[in-house]
């Protein structure tokens, strides 16, 4: 079953276009990587999709509704959590106070991820969490980032650069917890520059380039293919 449909999107910051009919469906369940160069429009259309950034033409659909018209905090309560690139902690808060943030706004109801299973879940951040945020390291503010989300109860988790700027054992340690998200039935899109561990991650592989799908396919495509793509060196494939 379809749970995001993001049909013809054209996305705008004043008169510079940044998406061009974009499109692209992720089934429930799955992980979709997000590739292409940078300022190819992936942290664009996220924002787009969590209604962070307006959509000037086309929609979104999400779990059969309509929601193109959604503020941010609407999409939220439907589901929807975006870990933004640069973490976005409050820094003066604690690792607790943080995740508490993040559940304030999540569906109604009891919650999929309370704080038992989140500290369950990222032990590091359970060891953490009377620190304030500005403590710790960028690994660890970067787990607390995905933890602030996942404690809004998402249906569809939705990642920005998680790994940028990281030491390749913390880089590692994350995308194991993903791998152990992705067992548990969470809906992923993900943002990432390392074509091989985007790959090996995603179920399906979507590029931009200069704000345009460049390539759609299951991520066991060729990885030429996928750097074609990436540098333009091939028309849209899907």
């Amino acid at each position: 079953m379809t749970l995001l449909e993001v049909a013809d999107l054209d996305v705008f910051y004043g008169d510079f276009q940044a998406l061009f009919g974009v499109s692209l469906a992720v089934e429930r369940g799955q992980a979709l990587a997000l590739v292409g160069a940078n300022g190819a429009g992936k942290t664009t259309l996220l924002r787009t999709i969590a209604g962070a950034q307006p959509a000037a033409r086309g929609g979104v659909r999400y779990d059969g509704t309509d929601i193109t018209a959604f503020p941010p905090h609407r999409r939220i309560a439907a589901g929807i959590s975006l870990v933004p690139e640069g973490r976005r902690l409050f820094g003066s808060l604690t690792v607790e106070e943080n995740i508490l943030v993040g559940a304030a706004g999540g569906p109604p109801g009891p919650s999929a991820w309370p704080l038992a299973r989140i500290y369950e879940t990222f032990p590091l951040v359970a060891r953490r969490r009377r620190h304030r945020a500005s403590q710790l390291s960028g690994g660890e503010q970067q787990a607390v980032a995905i933890a602030r989300a996942l404690a809004a109860s998402p249906s569809l988790l939705l990642l920005d650069e998680i790994s940028l700027g990281l030491a390749p054992r913390v880089v590692g340690e994350l995308y194991e917890t993903l791998a152990s998200l992705r067992s548990t039935g969470t809906t992923m899109i993900l943002v990432e520059q390392d074509l091989g561990r985007a790959l090996a991650a995603s179920d399906t592989v979507v590029c931009l380039l200069e704000g345009r799908v460049a390539l759609t396919a299951p991520s066991s495509v060729s990885r030429d293919d996928v750097v074609d793509a990436y540098f333009g060196h091939s028309e849209e494939k899907s």
